[in-house]
């Protein structure tokens, strides 16, 4: 079957490597972004995967981005929650913007687009929602109080909602990677990122790719007995 998907940042990084995973697996994938028109475009020229702009941290807009994606694509069984931002900063500097814009994002738009999405996929009998967390939900990491506290109830919002959607046919889950070779990761300091790597057992950083291969498991038809799981992809560095 043809499936409709929602990726969330879903045009660059991690997210572009979920989007074009489900699109080479047959799925019709929408991909959400919400400032790099250019990376976009790029995107959906390269791989024909369809774009759509809107803020996720933004309810009203999830609602009608989740109106417009079902009026042009169908009915969205697919959700992969990915966007996320980081506004790093010890505890003492950070700002209430700071800290608010992180949790809008990374956590809020969870409950925005399951909100706009669950009452389809109760109806149908059948949908896979999966959460992209992080290895600092599990582990905590230095100043990110702000990222590491969304991260970390993303888990816990994932194992609620998995009761909840599953006598309806719908599986909530989580994968949350460790460092992934991304533009976030590689902005780190050359030093601090040799430590990193240095400390992961497989010794090299994660690749999209696979993340990706870990969403494409839980978004399988036959993967109805997972729910309310966290896979960790992250080469051993943090076993949880």
């Amino acid at each position: 079957m043809n499936r409709v998907a929602l990726v969330t940042g879903g045009t660059r990084g991690i997210g572009g490597a979920i989007s074009l995973a489900l699109k080479n697996h047959g799925c019709q994938v929408a991909a959400n972004y919400h400032a790099n028109d250019e990376a976009a475009e790029h995107f959906r020229e390269v791989t024909g995967v369809d774009i759509y702009k809107w803020d996720v941290s933004d309810f009203a807009a999830c609602e009608a981005g989740v109106a417009q994606i079902e009026a042009d694509l169908g009915p969205i069984d697919i959700l992969v929650n990915n966007a996320g931002i980081t506004r790093d900063g010890t505890l003492q500097k950070m700002t209430p913007d700071r800290w608010q814009a992180v949790l809008d994002t990374n956590l809020g738009s969870c409950f925005n687009l399951c909100h706009a999405t669950f009452p389809g996929m109760r109806a149908r009998k059948f949908g896979r929602v999966v959460n992209v967390g992080s290895i600092n939900g599990q582990a905590g990491q230095y100043g990110q109080v702000n990222y590491a506290a969304a991260k970390s109830g993303i888990h816990g919002f994932t194992k609620a909602l998995a009761q909840e959607g599953a006598r309806h046919g719908i599986t909530v889950n989580a994968v949350a990677p460790g460092y992934v070779d991304t533009d976030m990761v590689r902005a780190v300091p050359e030093a601090v990122l040799e430590k990193i790597v240095a400390s992961i057992p497989v010794g090299r950083l994660g690749r999209a790719e696979d993340i990706a291969r870990a969403v494409l498991f839980l978004t399988a038809n036959d993967a109805d007995f997972i729910t309310g799981s966290t896979i960790s992809v992250n080469g051993g560095h943090h076993m949880y």
